[in-house]
């Protein structure tokens, strides 16, 4: 999917139809956000500079890049770096790069839409003033924990605070002061009086709502410019209204702050700062996705303790460690557009996301041999020191995509588990001869058919090689090879050439689905076989592969070359995902 398509409606093959696309449709119909020089759709992604991205913002970055682009209009990017004491310049880069990996960009008629609210603190600050002087705010000098007291709970009405009353010259003086870097931290914070009995609003964000506090911390781009920040309420709508967004689309968790959102950009539009028509906020259910956890905090703890090894471990759900994983930014807009839009809040199975990340590398992936868990083949009657080029597709449904080779050899490593010494019902791979009746037939896949003669073992009764004998009159592809007939047929590399590598065999992260449902301690639920690495041998071609290029690993599942630790000529894998939701047992 490219962002730079544009199309006044969806088309029939575009994104399904939602409550959100009903809305911006309305709006188009009936002019709603007609401004001379702007497109009619103008939406936003605001993250917090203060972590890494991850599955869940990913899908709010597919709405809202989407919902601009299928509608002819633009979407910007925005830093609510508001914070300083939690933000650093390294998330603000990894915020821009996977906004980008996933395929969307902010640049529009050469016009570059990335947005700080740090470029509003002048702005803001002015308002806070303004919101003093017309009587809407003041400063409060209550510690926190009288403030947190003194705002009752879903069932008591809040208390007023006995600075409320403060008068505007007297609050604007102490906001100035401030400013000026005269209080320390917490000492006094500047809240709104939305009307004379809002500490009673059933709504509790209602409730004299902090929009300023004294943080004394270094701020990435403006430095120790400030030493008071705005808070995040008074922040994005402010912002929202600055940069002319059209629809303000976020997650359920800000619905209660949507009447605050409307009164402030109404209040200081009569104040003057901005014009008709405003935008409007519009929420719909974040993304619960199993077997993951996305709170920031979690995802921290889980770097900081060395669980992972860092924020693009392939075990994440950001961003980073998806794309590392081998995730591709076709097979994450899929997933966003597959699971829909609502207002109602659910689960996603992880199962939805594989399975998409199946449909979208299934074309794409070329296929290669890889013997996971290696076990000696010997064919005794083949030529010592010889070889024979045998040769399969490069993909098997697209022929014109060519052919690959590789050897064969009187020495090969099959997996471990294609011989059982004793087999049992139906099996159909290599086993020795029981009794008077001869070992299986087995054929190696794009070779010979080939007959086991027996199997040797160590001294502590571990099988280390099998032994065949091959039919040479047996080779795919050949006239004779109709002539037998056998169940087994098996994958195998040659010994003498195959590149030996490190594959890591990444599964879920946590063995529940719901890991930390109800605050419950969700550490315990950590998928102890989430990691495994194994030393394989691959088809010798695979000595090529590039880094982030992806492949089937025939009968194994999707791997792609690791982006960090592979170097030219020795890529290590990792595993994306099996061919199969194998969980589904």
């Amino acid at each position: 999917m490219s962002n730079e398509k544009n199309t006044a409606a969806p088309a029939a093959n575009a994104p399904s139809p939602n409550f959100l696309r009903a809305i911006v449709e309305n709006d188009l119909a009936a002019g709603a956000h007609v401004r001379e020089g702007l497109p009619p759709v103008i939406t936003r992604f605001p993250p917090e500079p203060n972590g890494y991205l991850h599955i869940g913002h990913a899908k709010s970055i597919c709405v809202n890049f989407g919902l601009a682009r299928d509608y002819q209009g633009r979407c910007h990017l925005r830093f609510d770096d508001t914070n300083p004491a939690k933000e650093e310049q390294e998330y603000v880069d990894t915020i821009i790069d996977s906004v980008k990996w996933l395929g969307f960009s902010w640049e529009q008629q050469g016009e570059s839409h990335l947005y700080y609210a740090s470029d509003y603190f002048d702005r803001l600050y002015a308002m806070a003033e303004y919101l003093i002087t017309a009587g809407f705010a003041y400063v409060d000098s209550q510690s926190f924990d009288d403030i947190k007291k003194n705002r009752g709970n879903f069932g008591t009405p809040g208390t007023n605070s006995p600075f409320r009353d403060r008068t505007p010259e007297e609050s604007l003086a102490m906001l100035r002061d401030m400013k000026a870097g005269k209080y320390k931290d917490g000492e006094h914070i500047l809240r709104i009086k939305m009307g004379a009995d809002s500490m009673a609003s059933p709504n509790m964000t209602n409730r004299d709502p902090a929009i300023y506090r004294i943080r004394h911390a270094h701020h990435h781009r403006t430095g120790d410019a400030w030493c008071i920040y705005p808070m995040y309420d008074f922040t994005h709508p402010i912002s929202d209204a600055l940069e002319n967004i059209t629809h303000s689309v976020c997650t359920l968790e800000f619905q209660d702050h949507r009447p605050f959102y409307d009164w402030l950009l109404a209040t200081l539009a009569e104040g003057g700062f901005f014009q008709k028509p405003l935008p409007h906020q519009y929420e719909f259910a974040r993304l619960n996705l199993t077997y993951v956890i996305t709170s920031k905090r979690k995802l921290r703890e889980l770097v900081e303790d060395g669980i992972v090894t860092g924020w693009d471990d392939p075990r994440m759900p950001t961003i980073v460690g998806l794309r590392r994983r081998g995730y591709t930014p076709e097979s994450i807009q899929l997933f966003c557009e597959r699971i829909g839009v609502s207002k109602a809040d659910g689960w996603i199975d992880m199962s939805t996301l594989e399975g998409c990340l199946r449909e979208d590398l299934d074309p794409k992936a070329p296929r290669a041999t890889a013997v996971l868990r290696p076990l000696k083949l010997i064919i005794d009657n083949f030529p010592e020191g010889e070889s024979v080029e045998c040769n399969s597709p490069v993909h098997p449904h697209f022929p014109e995509r060519g052919l690959r080779t590789f050897p064969i050899t009187r020495e090969l490593w099959i997996e471990q588990d294609d011989f059982m010494e004793v087999p049992q019902k139906g099996y159909f791979r290599y086993f020795p001869p029981i009794g008077d009746a001869p070992g299986s037939r087995v054929r190696l896949r794009h070779g010979y058919v080939t007959e086991c003669t027996g199997f040797d073992k160590d001294a502590d009764g571990n099988v280390t090689a099998v032994h065949v004998k091959y039919f040479e009159d047996s080779k795919s592809g050949t006239e004779g090879s109709n002539t037998y007939k056998v169940k087994g047929n098996i994958h195998w590399v040659s010994a003498a050439t195959a590149l030996e590598a490190e594959v890591r065999l990444y599964d879920r992260l946590f063995t529940e689905p719901q890991p930390d449902a109800g605050g419950r301690e969700w550490k315990p639920f950590l998928n102890p076989n989430a990691l495994e690495v194994v030393t394989a041998y691959l088809e010798p071609g695979m000595s090529a592969a590039e880094p982030d290029q992806r492949f089937q690993f025939e009968r194994h599942g999707y791997f792609v070359a690791d982006r960090v630790d592979s170097t030219p000529g020795k890529p290590a894998f990792n595993r994306v995902t099996t061919l199969k939701d194998s969980w589904a047992k």
